[in-house]
């Protein structure tokens, strides 16, 4: 198989379904201040495979989820974050740049753990449920029904969001250095009583083992002067994406102090970043569409 071959590998073909999350592409394309171009967005999905109807399928769930809204008709309309919208978007970023902090700071942990209970009425039973929901995107494990845990500072975020859903006063929170569960006090046992580590472990082995060679295959297309055309460029980088996003959606980014070691996750970052870099570098058209700047933002926030 040839490099370029090598640099796009998916296990999938592009129009499966289920090999390319519409959702994950379309918020792939938010630009920074959190606006989508439909013209941008359709010459990309096009190019991956997938079709309008899809895409516009997507984006009105976007905005019935008061995610986004709406501004003129068809491949020439903007779609701009709502407030929820640029909170959904932000946790991503702010995810991604935790991951590679930890990565290379190597701990993370102040030994406490930050507990938060809820009990919110049925009647506010949309505003529990997305507040349960963003709290197990943030990585919390929950304990019982209606506590959850975490071991990173999230306090600030915690309110904020409650405060924004307007259920604070239904909110509890603490922290504690003093935790057991079920009887189990080691922290890093309990870490993997609590959050499926082992399946996630396995998640980025599979990612390493596909894209492991993807990097060297880049930089030698580069130094040889070769260029990935957009044909290659976008399927290539949309799949590893979603590759990478099948890993890191259940990883609770946990501080390195709590995992299993050597942890696979690092290795699946530094995999990713190479790709991002040697990729922007061998592409043809680099005043091209942007996908998943978010990948790039933490990137570029490495040392």
């Amino acid at each position: 198989m040839n490099e370029t071959a090598d640099a796009n590998s998916t296990s999938s073909e592009p129009g499966d379904e289920a090999a390319v999350p519409t959702r994950l592409l379309v918020l792939g394309m938010a630009h920074r201040d959190g606006s989508i171009d439909s013209g941008e967005l359709y010459a990309v999905s096009d190019a991956v495979g997938l079709s309008s109807d899809q895409v516009r399928s997507c984006l009105r769930r976007l905005v019935s989820e008061g995610l986004f809204d709406r501004r003129g008709e068809g491949r020439d309309a903007r779609y701009l974050a709502t407030d929820e919208g640029l909170a959904t978007l932000d946790s991503s970023r702010q995810r991604h740049l935790l991951a590679y902090a930890q990565d290379a700071a190597g701990r993370g942990w102040d030994r406490r753990w930050r507990l938060v209970g809820f009990a919110v009425p049925e009647r506010r039973r949309t505003a529990r449920d997305r507040f349960r929901d963003w709290l197990l995107a943030l990585g919390a494990a929950s304990i019982h029904n209606g506590l959850y845990v975490s071991p990173h500072r999230w306090d600030a975020e915690v309110a904020e969001e409650a405060q924004r859903l307007g259920i604070a006063d239904h909110v509890t929170m603490a922290s504690t250095d003093d935790l057991a569960v079920g009887g189990e006090a080691n922290p890093r046992e309990l870490a993997a009583t609590l959050w499926p580590l082992d399946e996630v472990a396995q998640r980025y082995r599979a990612f390493i083992a596909a894209y492991r060679e993807v990097p060297d295959n880049l930089d030698a297309m580069r130094r040889r002067g070769e260029r990935l055309l957009e044909k290659d460029f976008l399927p290539g980088a949309l799949h590893i994406a979603i590759a990478f996003n099948r890993c890191f959606e259940l990883d609770p980014l946990l501080p390195p102090e709590l995992l299993p070691k050597p942890w696979p996750g690092r290795e699946a970052r530094e995999i990713l970043a190479r790709c991002r870099k040697l990729g922007v570098l061998a592409r043809e058209d680099k005043a091209g569409p942007a996908l998943f700047q978010v990948f790039d933002d933490a990137i570029a926030s490495l040392p």
